[in-house]
């Protein structure tokens, strides 16, 4: 078993070059920002910006730094170690890219509609996913998890093939995360998840085939994630969001715990992918017990939601194993071996934690039902707007003043004569009944128009258009609609203004047309009075005859 750092003398002086015997050490990955310094691939809320930095940014190739201090032991420093270049994440261009830039966009449009808390999660999965491209691309980092007594650490040593993590009957065993690297150059990636150097190890190679496939593994033992200790499980909590795969590690006792399934592997379904669960310790079953219990482990893997990589479908990887009799372990390092050589598991991971961020979004974005208005709810508006304005009233009064003007223009001849006789009995009545009927216009400071019925209305029109719409652009649309009817009241006033003045003008002009007639007939009936009854002339015979009145 040898230590590895990847540390420099100023961050682990215990492992500078003096450190002892045996002890490898590597040269350390520059942690130096993508081009462009001060965007430095995380989530910004300019649009432009956030653009213009995906347009010019281009794969960071980080080399690992040689250690001042061993300038002078020669190129490959004081053990002999030659310092190995780090192979930065590459960006293919395949569809984790765009899918990263597009939700990049979506979280800068939504920041004036959506809260920090909602946008939180995303916001940090873009984080994340720009913090490990900038890393190397030829490690793949596995996290051992499991609970309490599960054979953790012994699969962890079984796979280093040396006793690198403390293993007995202690409990916590494993108070703090442990990594092995099988290759140089994962620095940054140690960095990152926060391992300090004296707990980096290197594991024993064997030379076999199934050891030359793990090249690139780097291998996390994680604490309990039922620990006693709080401390334990955040490590663990933290660590599982950073790495690219997840070994779990059940046993026949706690295969079925509801704190792994319902904390872990049940919100972690979508990385089926990158998850591998191992049935450990079958040696304690007897005859045909560890399938029964594998089934059964298959069964509630299905439950949570978890697709299973069977049949050469993709998905969660389920096998059995014994650590500590060996039984299964080379089937795990086969497996395992072809994981690591494929080195997809980093946009595997990344493009699962983009799932579940647009899983996360798609309530507050997508509709239940089917938003808009409809024609009731069109019709309802406008019936509200006319009750608010008085239409209903103007309109009841107009059809009782067409129907009197209709009776006066359609009544008997006794009727009318007797209209006129009373329209005749003093001059200039008929002057002050068309002035009487002509509407008072209203002054221009008057409102008719109810405001708190409109405000009614547009609280009834926003209503039904936001029905099923998430809360957040619901309330968009209820301020949209407050905002555009301000001017509302004031246009309704004017409309009513008008076509009242319009009426008035229109019943003024009928009541002096309908005066300057009577006045004529008023004047022509005068002078027939003035003339006196018609002259009688007598015919031969006796007989009378009335002749017209000369004019």
């Amino acid at each position: 078993m040898t230590a590895v750092t990847d540390q420099d003398q100023d961050r682990d002086p215990a492992h500078g070059p003096g450190g002892g015997q045996g002890v490898e050490r590597a040269g350390t990955e520059p942690q130096a920002p993508a081009k462009g310094a001060g965007r430095d691939g995380r989530w910004d809320d300019g649009l432009i910006a956030r653009r213009a930095a995906t347009a010019s940014e281009e794969p960071d190739e980080a080399a690992d730094a040689e250690d001042p201090g061993d300038a002078g032991d020669g190129p490959d420093g004081p053990d002999g170690d030659i310092a190995t270049e780090v192979e930065a994440y590459e960006r293919s261009g395949g569809p984790l890219t765009p899918r990263l830039d597009s939700l990049r966009e979506l979280l800068g449009l939504s920041r004036a509609r959506l809260d920090r808390e909602t946008l939180a999660e995303a916001g940090r999965v873009l984080d994340e996913a720009a913090a490990r491209q900038r890393l190397s691309s030829r490690h793949t980092v596995v996290a051992i998890a499991g609970a309490t007594g599960s054979g953790k650490s012994t699969l962890f040593n079984s796979l280093a093939g040396a006793q690198i993590s403390d293993t007995g009957l202690r409990r916590p065993t494993t108070a703090s995360p442990i990594a092995c690297s099988w290759t140089d150059g994962a620095a940054g990636l140690l960095d990152r998840l926060a391992i300090p150097g004296r707990l980096r190890r290197r594991p024993q190679q064997g030379g076999s085939e199934a050891d030359a496939a793990l090249q690139g593994l780097v291998l996390i033992d994680l604490p309990d994630h039922d620990s006693a200790a709080p401390g334990h499980r955040e490590q663990v909590d933290r660590v599982l969001a950073l790495v690219d795969a997840v070994i779990w590690v059940v046993d026949p006792e706690k295969y079925a715990d509801a704190a792994l399934h319902e904390r872990y592997l049940r919100p972690l379904a979508g990385h089926a992918e990158v998850t591998f669960v191992v049935l450990n310790q079958i040696d304690r079953l007897p005859g045909e017990a560890a399938e029964l219990v594998l089934d059964d482990l298959r069964r509630l893997l299905d439950e949570d939601g978890m697709a299973l990589g069977e049949h050469g479908e993709p998905g969660a990887t389920v096998m059995s194993l014994s650590a500590l009799t060996g039984e299964g372990m080379p089937e795990l390092r086969e497996v395992l071996g072809r994981f690591v050589q494929e080195r997809t598991a980093a946009a595997r991971r990344l493009s699962a934690d983009v799932d579940a961020a647009a899983a996360r979004l798609r309530p507050v974005y997508v509709a239940d039902g089917r938003p808009g208005l409809g024609e009731r709810a069109r019709e309802d508006f406008t019936d509200r707007l006319a009750e608010a304005v008085g239409a209903a009233a103007s309109g009841q009064a107009a059809e009782r003043e067409w129907r009197r003007n209709a009776g006066r223009a359609c009544g008997t001849p006794w009727l009318r004569l007797w209209r006129w006789y009373e329209s005749t009995r003093q001059l200039g009545g008929l002057d002050r009944m068309a002035l009487a009927l002509a509407p008072a216009p209203a002054p221009p400071e008057e409102e008719i128009t109810a405001r708190q019925r409109v405000e009614q209305a547009v609280r009834a029109v926003a209503d039904a258009a936001s029905a099923g719409l998430p809360g957040p652009w619901a309330q968009a649309v209820r301020e949209a609609a407050v905002n555009g009817a301000r001017g509302l009241p004031e246009a309704l006033d004017e409309l009513a203004r008008n076509a009242s003045a319009g009426a008035g003008a229109g019943a003024a002009r009928r009541a002096a047309g309908a005066g300057t007639r009577t006045r004529a007939e008023v004047r022509a009936g005068v002078r027939r009075r003035a003339a006196g009854p018609p002259r009688r002339r007598v015919r031969p015979g006796g007989r009378r005859r009335y002749w017209c009145r000369r004019r």
